[in-house]
């Protein structure tokens, strides 16, 4: 059949960025490394130091990760090939959408295993920790900064990452005023990371009774929730630590004792908050843990030598720095003014399919570490 044997040309033809793939991922020598690593498991005192040996059972976990992912990879492509020479064999049209779903399923995650090798950051692996604040505007711009949290959940959602509510602060009328959720899976922080700054929406506000068009801003700070592997130190005099009553989207795990913690780090004026967990104490750690990885954040951000160079009230998040436009009205668009990406299904873009933004901002940052 003429359409299978053009999808056979095209997988044909992906032969050399599966062998791209495997020398950018590294895949022999990351073999290589699980069997010394493993060895090292088998050592009678490598669990006499629980610390060490926790992070390179992870290690491990993560290299072998990404081998089982590439081999999956592998073993479809010859799967698919395999399917199209029975199909073709048997005269069997019934195979054929089959057969074109699963060479589109082959295709999508292989560009998205090419993107995993554009992760390079140190901190690239990690949780992401991503915060929400509404700009001017009152309650249009409130109402906007929860479209953009509900837009992240969903984004979230579609890769199977977990998301927890750390802090969510209701608007008087709807929308939220701040949030703080904990996005849960691996790479989260390194795709994600390309979404902080500040987002501009233009339509006509189901607020304003006149009809008339309005424009509203929102921020999203996106940070790594740091491990315990990385210890960071922070002055405890340069802390002030306030207790309030939980309230906002928790709903039933929201505890309703004054349980909540905000943390101000006084030299910088950062403040962080956590009010979901089930006890002050575990709001603190939370709530202390977002603070070590913004400063953290902050400093590599900046090249400092010491989290004691971080100076002043940070605002890293300007209302000139805006990163994208989403417009409802007089038309529909969605672009990213950093890259040109631009996306004219809205609706789509709101419910979280995002990627097409995330992988231009990363080929981007590629391309230009190329150049330099």
């Amino acid at each position: 059949m003429i359409q299978l044997d053009e999808i056979k040309i095209e997988l044909e033809n992906l032969r050399p960025d599966l062998s791209d793939l495997a020398e950018a991922l590294d895949v022999s020598g990351l073999r290589e490394k699980v069997h010394i690593l493993e060895e090292q498991t088998a050592s009678p005192d490598f669990w006499n130091d629980p610390e060490n040996s926790q992070k390179i059972s992870r290690k491990i976990s993560q290299m072998k990760d990404t081998i089982a992912a590439y081999e999956k990879l592998v073993g479809d492509h010859e799967d698919l090939l395999t399917m199209i020479e029975i199909a073709n064999e048997e005269n069997d049209e019934s195979m054929l959408q089959d057969i074109r779903d699963s060479a589109e399923a082959f295709r999508s995650e292989l560009e998205e295993q090419k993107l995993t090798t554009l992760l390079s950051g140190e901190y690239d692996p990690l949780n992401a920790i991503v915060t929400f604040h509404a700009g001017a505007g009152g309650t249009e711009a409130m109402d906007w900064a929860q479209m953009l949290y509900r837009m992240y959940t969903r984004w979230a959602e579609r890769h199977q990452f977990r998301y927890k509510i750390l802090d969510y602060l209701e608007g008087e009328e709807a929308g939220l005023k701040s949030a703080s959720i904990l996005i849960e899976g691996t790479n989260a922080y390194g795709y994600l990371k390309s979404e902080s700054g500040v987002h501009r929406l233009v339509r006509v506000s189901p607020f304003d009774s006149s009809g008339r068009r309005h424009t509203s801003f929102a921020s999203v700070e996106v940070i790594p929730e740091i491990n315990d592997e990385i210890e960071v130190e922070i002055n405890p005099d340069d802390l002030r630590v306030d207790t309030y009553r939980s309230s906002g989207a928790g709903g039933q795990h929201i505890n309703k004792t004054d349980s909540a913690i905000r943390i101000t780090h006084l030299p910088t004026g950062i403040v962080v908050a956590c009010q979901n967990e089930r006890s002050q104490h575990q709001n603190r750690e939370v709530a202390m843990r977002m603070l070590k990885s913004k400063l953290l954040e902050i400093k590599e951000r900046e090249q400092l030598d010491k989290i004691e160079d971080i100076k002043g009230d940070q605002k890293d998040n300007a209302w000139g720095s805006q990163i994208r436009s989403y417009v409802f009205m007089p038309y529909t668009l969605v672009k990213d003014h950093r890259t040109g990406y631009e996306v004219g299904n809205i609706g789509a873009v709101m419910d979280g399919d995002l990627d097409g933004f995330i992988n231009a901002f990363l080929k981007s940052k590629s391309r230009a570490g190329e150049n330099t």
